[in-house]
């Protein structure tokens, strides 16, 4: 219940401020229709966004660690 309370004043905000950026002139139904949607839409492109970038960080952050292994042991190399 709360969460559908919830669910309708965000929906609400977000398609307020949607539909007058993009200037549409709705009511109040279609307005928080358009939030909801919208953020549904945006939640899962934000979702896919943040796991292709999750996995892409992972891999930089593998090789910066590989970066700096053979930086550390190329240093304990030259000093025998």
């Amino acid at each position: 219940m709360t969460y559908a309370i919830y669910l309708l004043i965000i929906g609400a905000a977000a398609g307020f401020i949607a539909t007058r950026l993009m200037n549409v002139r709705t009511g109040m139904l279609q307005t928080i229709l358009i939030g909801i949607a919208g953020a549904l839409i945006g939640g899962l492109v934000l979702r896919l966004l943040l796991t292709a970038m999750g996995l892409l960080g992972g891999f930089v952050g593998a090789v910066l660690g590989a970066v700096v292994l053979i930086w550390l042991w190329q240093i304990y190399q030259d000093r025998k």
